[in-house]
């Protein structure tokens, strides 16, 4: 005998109160390409101090989680003559914002440096990552 499950119902009042929750936690994705590069043995790092910064305000959101890039104070190798992609997870942005740079705060040089990436609707983006 096969159980039926039966979709709950939801007051309409708790249903609004949830979404302004989820805009509020809304996550901005940003897949980075480090160029390819000729040279043997590079390696690469994301410091936590990594974030965006709204081009409009004061804002600036957090990294909250890196994927195939190691945190400092580890590195993950490079493949020779390979575009290396890596995915960053921010916290989310304001909702008024246009444009935001992607700045990695650290106390040497050669941090990356994306500046005045457009705001799109879906909060994912592409980027090609540059040293400032």
């Amino acid at each position: 005998m096969e159980e039926v499950v039966v979709k709950p119902v939801i007051a309409k009042e708790l249903l609004e109160s949830l979404q302004y929750k989820v805009q509020e936690e809304k996550q901005v994705i940003v897949h980075c390409c480090f160029p390819a590069s000729p040279f043997l043995g590079n390696l690469i790092r994301i410091w936590h101090s990594t974030y965006l910064f709204d081009n409009q305000s004061e804002h600036r959101s957090k990294l909250i989680h890196a994927e195939n890039i190691s945190i400092s104070p580890y590195w993950t190798p490079v493949p020779f003559m390979q575009d290396f992609w890596f995915t960053l997870i921010f916290s989310g942005l304001p909702k008024d914002c246009k444009s935001f740079d992607l700045k990695e705060v650290i106390p040497e040089e050669g941090g990356f440096f994306v500046e005045s990436i457009k705001r799109n609707s879906s909060d994912v983006y592409r980027v090609k990552i540059s040293e400032f």
